[in-house]
This record gives structure tokens, C-alpha cells and sequence, in this order.
């Protein structure tokens, strides 16, 4: 098979070179202010948020929390952190031994954790229990409460804007006549809040801040809130002032604090978790901070105006930092609105991903999958800020995998495989949650590997090969023992039990996916070279695999979705959900294991025949990316404007999937990612005159054969 050289899109970078030099540097303020969202919606989906990627608070037209019923149903407004986790009592003690279930694997059967809704009660009390716990808590609820404003239709004139170089939120309504105005800040530094309200209505008595802490949800997709339970915890007053309290909250396992901090007033409880705090009458400006932490906290809040200065100081760094694209010159008519998703998707990935932990695909505003993270999606979170040469920003994420190291050892263990077997759906203690295709999944297993190289890549040194190869090492020794020898065909093959990235296949029976069977070429192959670049005898093991991994499997001139679905682009049930097929080029780094020609043929059969309105946010990004990779810039532009209901980007730039998942951030992550590769591409962008991007900030990448 010909080999092709191509860059390394893991580097994610170009040199800028092209049109930078010609016209000068991209005015990044202009660029980004001119996506500043200003709206009059009242709206359940027209929600903006203010974080620093380990803390986020969103609000409602008001500026604040308070009307959390209306946007329920909607993106509803949460207060998450990355810390702050609840489990229910477990009274049974669930554990995953409850859960296991032997699945033949072709040689032999392995243990999976599998999910259980029916059959044993244990069975299926402990996967409700360990699939539901822990789960990300709301942290409580901060709003307004106005007199004569009981229902969010009496919000009069509301206009709501959002400066993305500032971070500054505004919120101007009225409320019979009366003007109010609500500025709100999240500290860039720090787990904290702060609001400068102003109005007349403060003179006249009649407006108050309200604060409400819920006790825990169990449901799996939902704002985290819960009302109805009052005695199942606790609220405190430890300490209090004139201008503050100090709140100690105790959720079952669970404690955490919050501290408020305000210019004048009086703080009233008005119920068991609720309190009004009412200011002072002699002025029309009322300030307020508020701080949460799983610590308690000794020192005083950062006041609004230090808040203040902290987020136009870290706003302005974080955008002239890194690489900026510019499609202001191109008269495409989509243009403008691509642009417009592309800033959007840096703001919100910013402020939703850049936390600890890999991001759960809601980021920090609402709860999905019980506020729990994927490390399947991890890449789609990100690898693009390492493309965007703003990899410090996610570099702690990458430290957690040595955190889960024995958990995710221990799994590889139990199902007799070496090195470490990453898991699907987990919290900050790295254990898999139950599932019935989660478990099965394999293509996380090459992602650290992805992002390590990533970074070697853009900035090549002995130290961090030092740093990551345990982690590359013992992917490495899983990836080569999870491959199972098929001596009648001499051939190492994957599968059964597993099912692919296109969650359509069984897991006793998928055999060979191309996407998975691409990366784990390039996965081991990596692996190898970082022990030639540390000076290391080659492990035989993984050479062995690697030379003799099953082909990608072909029919008709088009790659098959796995070996034993060759029926799949003549059923129905295998053209929905994601066209992973597309990523064995574009989103693997190309390699002599694919034909490109082939591809270009399979490419064109996905088009036509893919269920689109099925596929998820990061599809379009994925096919773009194969697009590029195959030198074709005009459908990669195509794919990713693609007019189908997973690609639509609300006016808050989130990417809307569906009514119980409003936002998804894999999308905005996948965009970033297949635009920084578009510019590194030696195809680029449209050579049809409607496509003068302009771009800089990213660095050459190495090729690969």
C-alpha cells in the first residue's frame, strides 16, 4: 500500500505564514467583541455563564437565579464545581462484584461490569445505586426576589449582553417601571460569584437577594436540583454579620461551605435553606459576593471590583494567548456565522473545561450521565486546546489519569489483560459505572497516547517523555494484550466482547472495526517511538501486534464498520449514530494502514447514505476532518456547517443535541479541533476566492509515514 506523508494532526498547529505576513496580525479584541452576545430572549434555552473551568455559575435574563423553574426544562441554571460530588447512603454496600458478568471474548469469557434492569433485585439495585452515585452537586441557588415579579413574564424590556474579552455579564430589565441593572462576574481564580445590582427598587424596600440550597438529585439528566427533601440535610449559620455569613452544608457524605459577603443589609432565614438577605435602603447600589469550597473558608471574598479587574486581566490574557482565526475577509455567507461558533466555542470550553478532571459533556452547568465525565470524550474536550497552543489549560487533566492509574489497573487485571484498561463513565475516583455499552468501549484506550504526543510534539523534550511514559507504556501493554491472536488467519484481531465507537453493534459479536483497529495501529506504533526517543530496547510484544494487526476490513471499495458488519451500508440500523468510520483518517493521524482512495469512496457512501439527524455534535467535526485529511477543503467546510438538528449552535454558542441534552460541549471541542486542522492542512481552506481565512498563533508539526 502506498504510504502518504501528512502532518500530525495531534500537533494541531500551522506556521503563520499565510496571509499573516501579507496583512499583519489579527486584532483579536475586535475579533472576539464582534461575537459579544447581546439578546432580549426570554427564553428557557437563552442562558449565559460565567467560570474559570473548576467553578461556573449560570444565569437566567435576570442576571441571576431566579426563575430556576422556567429554564428547568430548558438549560437550567446550575452552580457546579469540580469538587463537588454527593453519594447517596448505600445500606446495601453495592460494589461492582455485583455486577459482573462473563462475556466470551473469543478464547475465553471475561468479566465486564454489566447493566442490570431486570432479573436479580441486587443486580439491579447495585447498578442503579453505583451508575447513579457519586453525582455532581448544585451547589445552591443565588437570585433575585422583587415585589410584584412572581412570575418571569412580568420581566419588562430585559436586555442581556456578554463581553467575552471582559467576561462581564449585564442584565438591564424593568419591573413595573422601575429600572434594574445586574452586573455579574465569576472570579477567574477563584470559586466565586459576584453581583453589583442597582435600582431604585432598592430605595423603595422591595428588592432582595434570595439564596436556596437543594438537597441531591438522582435523575440522570437534570439541573441537580431537589427541593422536596428538606430534612435530608443540613444548613448552618456558623458564623454571621452585618455584611456576611459563613454557611457549613451537609449532605449525607457530603459537606461543603459557602460564604457571602455583601456592601450593606441584613441577612433573614426564610425557611429551612432558604434566606433573604435584604440591603440597605439608604443607597440604590447593592454589592455581593459569594465564595463556595469542600474547605472551609478563612479568609475574607474578593470584592466586586477586585473581581472585576481579575476577569478583564485574565479574559484579555486567555484570548491574545494561543492561535486566533479570523473569517472576517471571506465573502462566503457562512462565514460570519462559523466564525461566530468557532469564538463562541473558545469561551465556553474555557469556562466549562479546564477544570481537574475531564469535563462531563455538559461542562459545569448542568448534570448528564449523573454529572459524570467520559473518558471516551476526553479528546473531544482536549486535544484542541493543545492545537490551539493553550495546553498549560488542560495539562492537570492529564495528571489524573496517574491519579485512577491502580483503579484502571486493577480492571485489566480482573479480566486478565496487562497494563491498564481506561474506563468509560466515571467520577474523581476513577470508577466505571455499570453499562451495557459503556464497558465494552475500547476507543478511549489510545487517547492519553494522542494527548501526550500532542504535547511532545509541540514542544519535543527528554522530560516529558520521562513524565508520561508510564502512562503511554502501560496503555501500550493493554492495547497489545487486548488484541487476541487469530492463529488460523496469523493475524492479531479486536473483538468480542466490545463494542465500537458507533454504538450500534453487539458486543458478543463485533469483530474488527476499522476505526478502532486504525487507532490501535497508530496507538502502538507511537508507543514504540517514544522508546526509541528514550533510548529503550523496542517491546517485542507490541512490534509483534502492531506487524501483524488485522487489515482494516474492506467490501465493495468501501472500508466496513467492522468485519462482521457487512451488511452496513445496506441496513438501516448501522447508517445512524456516529460515521466513526470517517475518523481512521482526519481524527487518527494517516498512516500507511489507510488507502485513501478507499476512503474518498467511503466518504462519499457515508454521505449519502448516513442517517444525519441521528449523528451527535462532534460527527460533523469528525467528517470534517477526514474531509481535510483527504485534501477535499470545500466538504470539510460543508460538514461542518451541515444543516441537521445536532449541529445547531443556540445564540449562547452551545451546541444543542436534544430537549434532555440542550448543550454538549464534544461539539464545540470538535469544531476547535477540526479547525485548527483545516489551517495546518497543506490544502487549507477553499481555494475559490470566497475563503480568505486568516489565522495565526499555531506551529509547524513533524510528518508521519
Amino acid at each position: 500500500m502506498k504510504k502518504f506523508s501528512i502532518y500530525l494532526l495531534a500537533v494541531a498547529c500551522l506556521s503563520c505564514t499565510r496571509a499573516i505576513n501579507e496583512k499583519g496580525a489579527i486584532d483579536r479584541e475586535a475579533l472576539v467583541t464582534r461575537h459579544n452576545i447581546s439578546h432580549q430572549q426570554i427564553d428557557s434555552l437563552a442562558v449565559l455563564t460565567v467560570g474559570n473551568g473548576e467553578f461556573a455559575y449560570s444565569a437566567d435574563i435576570t442576571g441571576m437565579q431566579t426563575f430556576p423553574d422556567f429554564y428547568e426544562n430548558g438549560i437550567p441554571l446550575g452552580t457546579q464545581s469540580q469538587w463537588g460530588w454527593h453519594s447517596f447512603p448505600n445500606p446495601e454496600d453495592y460494589s461492582l462484584a455485583d455486577v459482573q458478568t462473563h462475556y466470551w471474548n473469543g478464547q475465553d469469557s471475561v468479566y465486564y461490569f454489566d447493566q442490570h434492569s431486570s432479573g436479580s433485585a441486587r443486580k439491579v439495585g447495585a447498578t442503579d445505586w453505583l451508575r447513579q452515585n457519586p453525582h455532581r452537586l448544585h451547589l445552591g441557588l443565588i437570585g433575585l426576589e422583587i415585589e410584584g415579579l412572581d412570575e418571569i413574564r412580568k420581566v419588562e424590556n430585559p436586555k442581556q449582553s456578554l463581553n467575552l474579552w471582559t467576561g462581564e455579564l449585564k442584565s438591564n430589565f424593568q419591573v413595573n417601571g422601575e429600572a434594574v441593572e445586574v452586573i455579574t462576574y465569576c472570579h477567574q481564580d477563584r470559586d466565586q460569584v459576584a453581583f453589583r445590582v442597582q435600582s431604585n427598587l432598592i430605595k423603595q424596600n422591595k428588592l432582595r437577594v434570595k439564596i436556596r440550597f437543594p438537597y441531591a438529585s438522582h435523575e440522570k439528566f437534570d439541573s441537580g436540583l431537589d427541593f422536596d427533601h428538606p430534612d435530608d440535610h443540613q444548613t448552618k449559620a456558623v458564623t454571621t454579620t452585618d455584611t456576611g455569613v459563613f454557611f457549613e452544608r451537609k449532605l449525607d457524605d457530603a459537606t461543603y461551605y459557602n460564604q457571602l459577603e455583601w456592601s450593606a443589609g441584613t441577612l433573614d432565614e426564610e425557611k429551612a435553606h432558604q434566606y433573604l438577605i435584604t440591603p440597605d435602603s439608604s443607597g440604590d447600589q447593592f454589592e455581593l459576593a459569594a465564595s463556595f469550597s469542600n474547605k472551609p473558608i478563612k479568609s475574607r471574598l474578593v470584592n466586586f471590583s477586585e473581581t472585576e479587574s481579575n476577569n478583564r486581566e485574565k479574559w484579555k490574557t486567555f484570548w491574545e494567548s494561543g492561535a486566533a482565526v479570523d473569517f472576517s475577509q471571506c465573502s462566503d455567507p457562512r462565514a460570519e456565522e462559523l466564525e461566530r461558533r468557532v469564538v463562541l466555542s473558545q469561551y465556553l470550553t474555557k469556562i466549562q473545561c479546564t477544570g481537574r478532571y475531564p469535563a462531563q459533556e455538559t461542562g459545569l452547568t448542568y448534570n448528564s450521565w449523573h454529572g459524570k465525565f467520559h473518558l471516551e470524550m476526553h479528546w473531544w474536550h482536549a486535544a484542541h486546546f493543545i492545537k490551539w497552543r493553550r495546553a498549560e489549560l488542560i495539562t492537570q487533566q492529564l495528571d489524573f489519569y496517574f491519579d485512577i492509574y491502580d483503579q484502571a489497573k486493577k480492571t485489566a487485571e480482573m479480566q486478565g489483560y496487562e497494563g491498564i484498561r481506561w474506563p468509560k463513565m466515571i467520577d474523581p475516583s476513577g470508577r466505571e459505572s455499570p453499562s451495557g455499552i459503556g464497558v465494552f468501549l475500547i476507543w478511549q484506550q489510545p487517547h492519553i497516547i494522542y494527548l501526550t504526543e500532542a504535547l511532545y510534539q509541540q514542544k519535543p523534550s527528554h522530560e516529558l517523555l520521562k513524565k508520561y511514559k508510564k502512562l503511554v507504556y502501560a496503555t501500550a501493554d493493554f492495547m497489545a494484550s487486548y488484541a487476541r491472536l487469530d492463529s488460523a488467519r496469523g493475524a492479531y484481531v479486536l473483538g468480542p466482547a466490545l463494542i465500537p465507537a458507533q454504538e450500534r453493534f453487539h458486543p458478543e459479536t463485533t469483530l474488527n472495526p476499522a476505526f478502532e483497529l486504525a487507532y490501535w495501529y497508530w496507538g502502538l506504533k507511537t508507543a514504540l517511538q517514544w522508546q526509541d526517543r528514550m533510548g529503550e530496547t523496542r517491546n517485542p510484544k507490541w512490534e509483534e501486534v502492531l506487524n501483524q494487526l488485522a487489515p482494516l476490513p474492506v467490501q465493495d471499495g468501501r472500508y466496513l464498520f467492522t468485519e462482521d458488519g457487512t451488511d452496513s451500508y445496506d441496513n438501516p440500523r448501522y447508517l445512524t449514530d456516529h460515521p466513526i468510520v470517517l475518523g481512521v483518517a482526519g481524527f487518527v493521524p494517516l498512516t500507511n494502514r489507510v488507502d485513501t482512495s478507499i476512503m474518498k469512496t467511503t466518504q462519499q457512501a457515508i454521505i449519502e447514505k448516513w442517517d444525519w439527524p441521528t449523528t451527535w455534535g462532534w460527527d460533523m467535526p469528525l467528517a470534517a476532518m477526514n474531509a481535510n485529511a483527504l485534501g477535499q477543503p470545500e466538504q470539510a467546510v460543508d460538514f461542518l456547517l451541515m444543516d441537521t438538528p445536532k449541529n445547531t449552535y443556540l445564540m449562547n454558542g452551545h451546541n444543542y443535541q436534544r430537549s434532555s441534552l440542550t448543550l454538549y460541549l464534544p461539539g464545540n471541542g470538535g469544531l476547535l479541533a477540526a479547525i485548527a486542522d483545516m489551517c495546518i492542512s497543506k490544502d487549507g481552506w477553499p481555494n475559490n476566492g470566497s475563503w480568505n481565512v486568516r489565522y495565526e498563533g499555531f506551529s509547524q508539526g513533524e510528518t508521519l509515514e
